[in-house]
């Protein structure tokens, strides 16, 4: 059975406002619950991988958006929601359902750029200390992969049973199978290593950078260029061929454009800051991972002073 085992730890665990929390095979979890609705939250630790995809990866791009593999360092960790967010999230946000396809468990889709950032700012100004935010496109593909180097998190090939895609157009000479002609509840499907849900296919997921081509050189915390008029699109969707699930595979639009195959999933707790390079010779900074302090707020986002002693417990269990 594969057991996750985190060598860095979040300074905080939990956090005040969680309402409910633990560890299991994929390492450590947070969730908020929200009027009823619940989201909970994967730790990312700090870490260093393969950014882009191998020259020799099938169906790779060899024209368009940049794909130039690079040695990228993240070196704070952070907190990923475990699915897109879903319909029933919105509506008790937002009030209203912009969504094609319908039901509480799918991912609310015809969500633009400028959409998510009004849904991130409203739950920030509900409880800050949730710091939620848009993921940067290389901590979307580090928790895509789980550290896993093919064009996909399980391996080189997938499936309809797999990834919700249009299985009429698979990856790499794959066999067809089935198309589902919409999108499925966020869960129904494995989830990777890291206990992430759908990070291949069923809707594209906005991520916080504007799109540019990648360096050469290894880069730590990458943020994306400062400015461009279009934002990052990663994942691939429901009514997309095989490639473009691939972990490495990069879309783009305009950040007012919305369709029934765009989504969003939110991350806490990471600053943006300029990227830096790691010269010949150079080791990356130190790792270190961040935490927010919860406070006080109603509509079921816990309050109040957090336990103490939790972390140590579990870094006991760890040992």
């Amino acid at each position: 059975m594969y057991i996750r085992k985190h060598t860095i730890f979040p300074e905080e665990f939990p956090e005040a406002w969680a309402s409910d929390w633990g560890e299991d095979e994929f390492g450590l979890w947070m969730a908020f619950t929200y009027k009823g609705v619940r989201q909970a939250f994967r730790w990312c630790e700090p870490g260093t991988f393969l950014m882009g995809s191998p020259e020799n990866e099938p169906e790779r791009e060899s024209f368009g958006n940049d794909e130039t593999q690079h040695q990228v360092t993240l070196t704070k960790g952070f907190w990923i929601a475990d699915t897109t967010v879903t319909q029933a999230l919105w509506e008790v946000v937002m009030g209203d359902n912009p969504s094609h396809f319908k039901g509480e468990e799918l991912p609310v889709e015809k969500i633009n750029w400028k959409e998510a950032q009004a849904f991130i700012a409203k739950m920030n100004g509900l409880k800050a200390e949730l710091k939620l935010c848009l993921p940067t496109e290389a901590q979307w593909e580090y928790a895509c992969r789980a550290a896993s180097t093919a064009p996909f998190c399980w391996g080189d090939q997938i499936d309809s049973t797999m990834v919700n895609f249009d299985g009429n157009y698979p990856y790499n000479n794959g066999s067809p199978s089935e198309y589902r002609e919409q999108t499925i509840a966020v869960k129904e499907l494995y989830c990777n290593d890291w206990g992430l849900y759908q990070m291949h296919g069923n809707v594209w997921e906005w991520c916080q950078d504007r799109v540019g081509d990648y360096p050469a050189e290894p880069v730590i915390d990458p943020q994306g260029p400062e400015s461009g008029d279009s934002r990052v699109l990663r994942g691939g969707s429901w009514d997309r061929h095989g490639r473009y699930c691939r972990s490495a595979h990069r879309s783009l639009h305009d950040p007012s454009y919305r369709y029934d195959s765009f989504g969003f999933r939110l991350v806490r707790g990471h600053e943006l800051q300029s990227v830096r390079s790691v010269r010949a010779g150079q080791q990356p900074a130190g790792s270190h991972a961040g935490g927010a302090r919860g406070g006080q707020t109603g509509d079921g986002l816990r309050g109040g002073k957090e336990p103490k002693g939790m972390l140590d417990r579990f870094k006991d269990l760890m040992k």
